[in-house]
C-alpha cells in the first residue's frame, strides 16, 4: 500500500474515534453508491452528519479542508442522496469536514461542522 493511502487510512480511523468520543454513531465507514464514496457517515442527536476526512502529511501549503472541490461537494452530495433513499432518512442531514495531521507521535484534528451546504442546480 502506497504512503499516502496508509495515511489516508490512519486518518479516517482517527477520526472515527474523535467522533466516537464525541457521541457520534458511526453507520458506515467509506460507503459506496456507484463510483462515490463516502468517508463516514455517522448520526447524533437526530442528525445524519456526513463527513469527509482530509488528511495531509503537512498543512504547509494548503489546510486539509482546502483540498475539498466544487466537484467533490457535488459528489458527496450526490452520493449522500442515494444513501438517503437506500436507508429511508428521514430526517436532517449536514456535511462535515474533519482535517487530520500528524503531529508528532499524535495527531492534530479539527472538525468544522457545517462545513458546506449542497448546491444549488
Amino acid at each position: 500500500m502506497a504512503e499516502h493511502n496508509k495515511l489516508g487510512e490512519l486518518g479516517e480511523k482517527r477520526a472515527q474515534t474523535y467522533l466516537l468520543k464525541k457521541g457520534y454513531k458511526i453507520r458506515h465507514v467509506n460507503w459506496f453508491a456507484g463510483k462515490l464514496e463516502l468517508d463516514i457517515v455517522a448520526e447524533k442527536d437526530g442528525w445524519l452528519v456526513v463527513v469527509e476526512v482530509k488528511t495531509r502529511s503537512t498543512d504547509t501549503f494548503e489546510h486539509p479542508e482546502e483540498a475539498i472541490t466544487n466537484r467533490k461537494i457535488k459528489n458527496i452530495v450526490q452520493a449522500t442522496h442515494e444513501y438517503i433513499l437506500e436507508f429511508d432518512w428521514q430526517g436532517e442531514t449536514r456535511f462535515d469536514v474533519i482535517s487530520v495531521i500528524p503531529r508528532g507521535q499524535s495527531f492534530h484534528i479539527e472538525h468544522i461542522e457545517d462545513a458546506f451546504m449542497p448546491p444549488l442546480e
